[in-house]
C-alpha cells in the first residue's frame, strides 16, 4: 500500500486545544499550533506481510526459551530495585551525574512564555532541529511580524507536557510571513584529526629512498 504527497494535507491538522501564548511586550499573543510532519510532505510506503491466506502477518517474539511466543503488546518495561523488587516510576527520584535531584520542568502551556532572548542564525544552525510547528493567531500580531521580518530569531525553553529537561524553541518566520517553531538541541560535534609527530629533513629523505621501487627487480 503506497500513499504519496498530492494525496495528503501538506500539514497535519491542529494538535492541541490548548493555545501557546506568547508575551511579546505587553501583549498575550496566543497561537495554534501544527505539526509539520515529513510524512505529509514527501509521502510515505507502507509494506505489509501477508501469509498464504493473505491475513497480515504480526510481529512476536520468541524468548530466550526457544519455544514461548509473546504477540504484540505482550511485552513492557518495568523498574526494579538493586534487590530485585518491584518499584512504581512514580517512587524513583531522577539525578543528575554527580547523584543530585533534578528539577522537572513545567509545561510550556501552564504560563505565558515571555520573548525576550534572541538566537543568530549561527546558534540556530549549532542545534539538532527535530520538529517543527507552524504558528497560527487569530490575535493582531503586526509588531512581532515586523520584528520577525526584520530577520530577529526568538529563543526560549519549550515542554510540551512537562518533564526533566526543556528542548530550546526557536521562533522565526519565512520571506512569506508564515510563523514556525523550531525545537532542537545543541548539537554535540567534535574535531578529529590525525596527530602527526614531527620528523626531521634526513630522516624524510632516507623514507623517501626506501620508498622508491627498484627497476632492477622488474
Amino acid at each position: 500500500m503506497e500513499a504519496t504527497a498530492k494525496d495528503l494535507p501538506l500539514f497535519s491538522e491542529t494538535i492541541m486545544a490548548k493555545p501557546l501564548v506568547l508575551q511579546f511586550g505587553d501583549q498575550d499573543l496566543a497561537f495554534e499550533m501544527a505539526k509539520i510532519d515529513r510524512s505529509k510532505l514527501y509521502g510515505y510506503k507502507v509494506v505489509e506481510a501477508t501469509g498464504v491466506d493473505d491475513r497480515r502477518c504480526e510481529l512476536a517474539t520468541l524468548t530466550n526459551d526457544g519455544q514461548t511466543i509473546i504477540g504484540s503488546g505482550g511485552t513492557g518495561l518495568g523498574y526494579l530495585t538493586a534487590n530485585g523488587e518491584w518499584c512504581t516510576k512514580a517512587s524513583l527520584t531522577p539525578v543528575d551525574a554527580e547523584g543530585k535531584p533534578i528539577e522537572s520542568v513545567p509545561s510550556s502551556f501552564q504560563a505565558p512564555i515571555k520573548l525576550f532572548d534572541t538566537a543568530t542564525i549561527d546558534e540556530y544552525f549549532q542545534h539538532n532541529v527535530r520538529t517543527i510547528y507552524q504558528l497560527t493567531s487569530v490575535d493582531a500580531i503586526p509588531e512581532l511580524m515586523t520584528e520577525l521580518k526584520r530577520g530577529t530569531i526568538f529563543k526560549f525553553p519549550f515542554s510540551y507536557r512537562g518533564g526533566l529537561e526543556a528542548d530550546t524553541a526557536f521562533l522565526l518566520c519565512n520571506d512569506a510571513g508564515e510563523l514556525f517553531m523550531a525545537l532542537g538541541v545543541p548539537t554535540k560535534a567534535e574535531m578529529i584529526g590525525l596527530q602527526q609527530s614531527l620528523v626531521e629533513s634526513e630522516d624524510l629523505e632516507e623514507a623517501d629512498e626506501a620508498d622508491m621501487m627498484d627497476f632492477d627487480m622488474i
